[in-house]
């Protein structure tokens, strides 16, 4: 019964997995372009590599982005601005000053009449031509301009660009005009005293929408195309150069080949290539991850999140190349290797990183430029963030990122172009953007761990901080415990470093190791008091049991404290299923005719799974026997930690973890050596020895 279930379990697992396969590739199939692709693949500045190519059909030359945004240049260059005219300003004004002079009033005064019609006439004047609220040189518009388009109301008229008045020029010519009437014998105080900048004010104002849309009639009449290629004209014999010129006509004739195959070719066939191309792709990571990270294949959120992100990148990168004004290179495509290095490992990135650029590569623009750019890329910000502890490692990384896209660019154009002139320096604005989208991999991590349950390196380093709560209490009631756990990480760490996995992880978890034993510190040797065991007052029976619980109360107070599952695994494996062999031994000897339940005695288990909680295993054992030896030398040590280990070795406690016997050599030379120079022994050689006999 058991064996059916194991299999049944297997083939569920099985099922599940090749479900997520299966979804990420439909899911593809509906984000990638359905469009049938140019069969030819070239570059500018190399050689035609395929036969003989003439036109299959009539198409026009596409003209270049540069030609086009020349031509709109000139277009707009020669266009003349709208200026919208406000006549009620004129007529407010002269009101005004109709008003100042009180004629309403003051009917009689002939003066003041002819005062009003010299100012009035020039007013008009001023304000026929135009009056604008700055200097001519202020407007952008006005650049380069001899005239403007007046509009008021529906009426258009054209106007010197010259005529035109700013608020100072029109202020000082009616001031003027008011210098010229004194000087002509009209120094009337109420003339003088007039504030004549109540009669100037801009009734000019830049039309921008009147003036887009004359834009955007110019743009709109810009042929996108320049000359005809015939049916049979010769494009390219092989072995020639794609210079420019023949470069823009294949990138003509791809695309007239993809609109004009569109039309009529066989929809099915295009949809069937497309399945197989994902589903090759999609293979290859499956067998990868089934040969090299089978864990990965049996945590179903692990997989998940590896396929998701896969898939999100290229559905990023697919709706960014959509819009023309944005670039696909400006996509964080390096943040999806960083992101699968963080939580899984660098071959995993780059593997995933190969694949998915092949991807979106076949479908994205200059297939072979985007495909090394994006590797290149990729390739250097996992080489660069090994270590993501600190904020600075990922400054740096975004830093050579865009480095390597400046310098891989760089040289692809050199290989093309031959020289600087035509180097298109707008696309490190797109390099620089998505350097600097890299920065998101922080909140990106913390996210993916609350959704996925993962465990960061960053996270690790949180939890690891003596201050954390549940160290702190730890260091505070039972500070033995404490101080043991202390060494425990340091030695595991050193081990760790040595035979390979995450420092980071084995030192989180030999910290929070022994967090069980805060409910009754006293009943461990560490914590006690001279003279003060509680053990002696107790069976051993019930000894074993207070000190087996410390497991189980550790994992308790760690899931309570909602530490990481990976971080439980240390808490709950590190005696595996072994024996409190003190207690059960003395036990053995009080009752000697009794049949000793041996379960009673022993630590629930489970065995350690990983690397790093199998050495915390081992560590923890030897350094807590090691404290306790009377005579710490060289030999006594190593003949511990042999036995020790071995010991575990036949207890079947390591079966469930990935040491090698490489790795258990490199463990006890390690301990050996660190707790050689903990103890501070000094190992007697040899011409010492021959001194002491004579």
């Amino acid at each position: 019964m058991k064996k059916l279930m194991r299999k049944l379990k297997s083939y569920t697992r099985l099922f599940l997995q090749l479900s997520l396969f299966v979804l990420t590739a439909v899911a593809l199939y509906l984000i990638l372009p359905g469009e049938p692709k140019f069969k030819y693949e070239y570059q500018r500045g190399f050689p035609w590599q395929h036969e003989n190519l003439v036109a299959p059909f009539d198409f026009a030359i596409l003209k270049t982005a540069n030609e086009l945004n020349d031509e709109k240049t000139e277009q707009i260059s020669s266009l003349v601005p709208y200026f919208s005219n406000d006549t009620t300003k004129k007529s407010e004004s002269v009101a005004r000053l109709r008003q100042d002079l009180e004629l309403d009033i003051d009917t009689t005064n002939t003066a003041k009449k002819r005062i009003f019609e010299a100012l009035s006439t020039k007013l008009d004047e001023l304000y026929g031509n135009g009056i604008l609220l700055f200097s001519i040189d202020i407007y952008e518009e006005l650049k380069g301009k001899e005239e403007i388009n007046k509009r008021t109301g529906n009426i258009v008229q054209k106007e010197d660009v010259d005529q035109l008045y700013s608020e100072k020029s029109a202020y000082n010519a009616l001031l003027n005009t008011r210098q010229n009437l004194v000087s002509e014998g009209n120094n009337f105080p109420w003339l003088t005293n007039l504030n004549l900048e109540r009669y100037i004010t801009a009734n000019l104002s830049y039309d921008s929408e009147t003036s887009q849309k004359e834009i955007d009639e110019i743009t709109q009449s810009i042929s996108a195309t320049r000359g005809m290629v015939k049916q049979g004209q010769r494009i390219v014999l092989q072995g020639e150069i794609v210079d420019a010129e023949k470069y823009q006509m294949l990138e003509s004739l791809k695309a007239s080949y993809e609109k004009e195959r569109g039309n009529d070719v066989n929809r099915y066939m295009v949809s069937i290539g497309k399945v197989l191309l994902i589903s090759v792709l999609l293979s290859f990571i499956f067998v990868f991850l089934l040969l090299y990270r089978r864990d990965i294949l049996q945590h179903l959120n692990k997989l998940s999140f590896m396929l998701m992100l896969m898939a999100g990148t290229i559905l990023l990168s697919n709706f960014i190349n959509t819009f023309p004004n944005l670039h696909i290179y400006m996509v964080p495509f390096a943040v999806f290797p960083i992101m699968i290095r963080t939580f899984f490992d660098s071959r995993t990135a780059i593997f995933t990183l190969i694949i998915t650029t092949l991807l979106m590569g076949f479908y994205a623009p200059n297939n072979y430029e985007f495909i090394l750019l994006q590797v290149s890329a990729g390739l250097i910000a996992v080489f660069s963030l090994n270590k993501m502890h600190r904020r600075v490692h990922l400054v740096l990384a975004a830093l050579w990122v865009f480095l390597t896209y400046l310098v891989v660019f760089t040289a692809l154009n050199l290989i093309h172009e031959g020289t600087f002139i035509s180097y298109d320096y707008s696309m490190l604005k797109w390099f620089a953007i998505s350097s600097v989208l890299i920065l998101l991999v922080y909140p990106l991590v913390y996210i993916f761990e609350k959704l996925f349950g993962f465990v960061s390196d960053v996270t690790l380093i949180e939890i690891s901080d003596s201050n954390q709560p549940l160290l702190r209490k730890l260091a505070e009631q039972a500070p033995g415990t404490f101080q043991h756990s202390m060494q425990i990480a340091n030695l595991a760490e050193e081990v760790i470093l040595r035979i390979g996995g995450n420092p980071f992880l084995v030192r989180a978890g030999a910290l929070y190791h022994d967090i069980g034993k805060i409910g009754r510190p006293n009943f461990f040797i560490e914590n006690q008091a001279m003279g003060m065991n509680p053990h002696d007052r107790i069976s051993h029976l019930k000894s074993a049991e207070v000190i087996i619980d410390h497991v189980k109360n550790g994992v308790k107070m760690a899931q309570k404290h909602k530490l990481p599952a990976v971080i439980i695994e240390f808490i709950a494996t590190h005696h595996g299923t072994t024996k409190a062999k003190y207690f059960y031994l003395k036990h053995q000897e009080l009752n000697p005719d009794q049949e000793v339940d041996e379960d009673a005695f022993a630590y629930p288990g489970p065995l350690p799974r990983s690397k790093e909680a199998a050495v915390v295993m081992l560590v923890d054992g030897i350094e807590a026997a090691s404290r306790s030896m009377k005579e710490k030398t060289h030999e006594n040590l190593k003949a511990l930690i042999d036995s020790m280990i071995d010991k575990k070795i036949e207890d079947k406690q390591l079966d469930d973890s990935d040491l090698t016997f490489s790795d258990i050599n490199t463990i006890k030379r390690t301990l050996l050596e660190k707790l050689i120079n903990i103890y501070h022994i000094r190992i007697e050689y040899p011409n010492e020895k021959k001194e002491k006999k004579q």
